[in-house]
């Protein structure tokens, strides 16, 4: 078990690199804490599997270090980290029982026979595998096959961390959630280091105490899922955390008023003079309400959906489109219509970053 530290890492798969746009991870500087449920979050190609691969060996990177506690181990391979990697698709021994499967990196290791089988008992009961136990892994699901792959990971109790790679891509997504809420209890129970790389927000909400969000190689916000939520440190994170995401509007501010398209929007806060290329105004649809023409900023309403736990109104406030909440009964004159937004969770980023208002401290 181990703290993970990362100083000033940063890397690139060219091996003359000139300047920020050739490096695939821009500098980080992170500390992981010793069991802590950890989730990289980001879409495709941002970097988050660079760093993943980084961390347990398999990529050495360009610049910078990683430490394991205060254990320099930038220089060395995979099987000298003492960590465990469960990939995207699973890696199984077909040949092998699932006890043998979930037995092998134990007796590797020269571990006691009784000590297997209670462990290897333990981790298949949690993973639902117990019946399984006996039967060749070349006769089981892609379910079930990356349940062992999963097991062989969990069964070491002595590993610095262990690393999933999208360890669901290939699960039935009714067996997703479970998996989820399994793996989440067996951090609980083993206080192990665990580190999630996922493109899935739910994934990453429902799995880790601290979720980092990484956009073009780099990281843009580190946090608990309510901080993600509540305050994204970027225009990005509050695009990419929630469904539908943050609505992000061109804006121009004068303390605490704001405008867009042409109409105020009254702030909770002032702001300072922002010297920007680009400032916008950010809040989520869940902190707008569609009214009756007349009663807030005039919109047009393209389409309500109806997603089961919610009505969403795709409305256009002049060029800019946008989303807000549809509550039940709201009686509208055609196709106008107009938004109600709540002062205190109105948020605004210059150039994409989020903006303290007048006197806070930082």
């Amino acid at each position: 078990m181990a703290r993970i530290t990362l100083d000033k890492l940063a890397h690139s798969y060219k091996p003359n690199p000139s300047g920020p746009g050739d490096y695939a991870l821009k500098e980080i500087d992170h500390v992981w804490r010793q069991g802590g449920a950890y989730a990289l979050l980001g879409p495709s190609g941002c970097g988050k599997t660079t760093l993943l691969n980084i961390i347990s060996g398999l990529v050495t990177p360009t610049r910078g270090r990683i430490l394991f506690d205060d254990d320099d181990v930038t220089g060395r391979p995979t099987e000298a980290r003492n960590i465990a990697q469960v990939f995207q698709f699973p890696v199984v021994y077909d040949t092998m029982t699932v006890r043998e499967n979930l037995a092998f990196p134990l007796k590797n290791r020269g571990v006691a026979r009784d000590v297997i089988r209670r462990r290897v008992d333990e981790i298949a009961g949690l993973l639902d595998l117990t019946r399984s136990l006996d039967r060749k892994a070349s006769n089981l699901t892609a379910d079930a096959k990356q349940k062992i792959s999963l097991g062989r990971g969990l069964v070491r109790p002595d590993v610095a961390a262990i690393l999933f790679d999208e360890p669901l891509t290939v699960i039935d997504p009714h067996l997703k959630w479970q998996l989820r809420s399994t793996l989440k209890e067996l951090h609980r129970r083993l206080d192990i280091t665990m580190i999630y790389v996922t493109h899935d927000q739910t994934e990453a909400l429902t799995f880790a105490d601290t979720v980092v969000v990484m956009h073009d190689g780099a990281v843009v916000q580190a946090g608990t899922p309510d901080q993600l939520f509540d305050r994204p440190a970027h225009t990005f994170v509050g695009h990419f955390i929630g469904s539908p995401g943050m609505n992000v509007l061109p804006c121009r501010v004068d303390g605490a008023l704001a405008t867009v398209e042409g109409h105020p929007v009254t702030l909770a806060h002032a702001y300072p003079a922002l010297d920007a290329a680009r400032v916008e105004l950010g809040i989520r649809p869940e902190f707008i309400r569609l009214a009756p023409r007349g009663a807030g900023l005039p919109v047009r309403v393209r389409r309500i959906d109806d997603i089961g736990r919610a009505r969403i109104a795709r409305v256009e406030l002049g060029a800019c489109a946008l989303s807000a909440m549809a509550p039940d009964g709201v009686a509208l004159d055609g196709d106008e219509a107009s938004l109600s937004l709540d002062p205190s969770r109105i948020h605004v980023y210059a150039d994409g970053r989020l903006v303290a208002p007048a006197g806070a401290i930082a």
